[in-house]
């Protein structure tokens, strides 16, 4: 892999894997929102950024000024459960329209290029209580998790029919320095603000798998070289469960404080109980071990003292 695209390039994943690319002596051309300037490109391993919807136009324009494009790695699209029921239409253009719109520009314009699809863990939905096979049932909770299948079965579908190469990441919950939302970053600011009580919605028995952004940047990128007409699906995960309850606690002790956690007992719209990942088949070149959840959060807890108040 010469050149590689990444759409929403500028996001928290996208920025982790420019970077991972750029290491390895990969062209990264950048498509998303957001305005950068040359220097901001070059400091972010992004050797050409475009302004913009994913669009057949767009991507067009960039795989012309790089003489073709040999992978697009399409992370742009809806981020999360909360914005997509509170927007579902917009989430379905971001992820469901904007899918197409790259696949027939592949089918069209440039059909060498490969296509790596980052789905996410909310595709499972609900009822499974330990770690989950690539072969499990997909019954999503939320729009966000329905229009990530929803595109999923895009990439599948041009695959058998029009020959191309496409392969599907499905990321459980990716953290790191650089994430601005969620859990995370809301426990964090809260901390940080001298937050005596912590009061969250959930019951805290919600397990989750968290994934480093550094490793998830590995698995997209190794899922690259994994891409052909039968479009394989990997679970991006490490297939250790952490609880709600155990990450926030780990949060409060990482940062020093003696604030007490306290849980509303109410499940939240849209969110399943359990979601952690069965690893099963994984790219040949991925990397054999992950960074530990504990170690990760103390490395994000130094970030956000650091820099989490400044502007990304």
């Amino acid at each position: 892999m010469k050149t590689a695209l990444i759409t929403g390039a500028r996001g928290f994943i996208g920025r982790h894997l420019a970077a991972h690319l750029g290491r390895q002596g990969v062209e990264v051309l950048g498509l998303g929102h957001g305005s950068w300037t040359d220097d901001e490109c070059e400091a972010s391993w992004v050797a050409r950024w475009l302004n913009g919807d994913v669009t057949r136009q767009n991507l067009s324009l960039l795989a012309h000024g790089a003489g073709g494009v040999d992978c697009v790695i399409h992370l742009a699209g809806g981020s999360s459960v909360g914005p997509s029921i509170a927007a579902p239409e917009e989430d379905f253009r971001r992820t469901v329209v904007s899918t197409l719109e790259l696949l027939e520009w592949v089918r069209t314009s440039s059909a060498s290029t490969v296509v790596v699809f980052a789905s996410s863990a909310a595709v499972y939905g609900t009822g499974h209580a330990g770690p989950i096979p690539i072969a499990a049932s997909t019954r999503p909770t939320s729009p966000y998790g329905a229009h990530k299948r929803m595109a999923e079965e895009l990439c599948a579908s041009h695959c058998r029919t029009f020959g191309l190469k496409a392969s599907v990441a499905r990321l459980f919950s990716v953290y790191g320095p650089g994430l601005r939302k969620q859990l995370l970053w809301d426990v964090c600011g809260r901390l940080s603000r001298g937050c005596e009580v912590l009061e969250m919605g959930g019951t805290g028995r919600e397990q989750r798998d968290f994934l480093h952004v550094s490793d998830a940047a590995r698995l997209l990128a190794a899922a690259a070289h994994e891409a052909s007409v039968d479009c394989p699906t990997f679970n991006g995960g490490t297939g250790h469960p952490a609880t709600v309850r155990q990450v926030v606690e780990e949060l409060v002790r990482a940062w020093g404080s003696r604030a007490s956690v306290a849980f509303s007992g109410v499940a939240r719209a849209g969110d399943p109980e359990s979601l952690v990942a069965e690893l099963g088949r994984m790219p040949t070149t991925a990397p054999p071990s992950y960074r530990a959840w504990r170690e990760g959060l103390c490395e994000y807890v130094s970030w956000f003292r650091r820099e989490g108040k400044t502007v990304p």
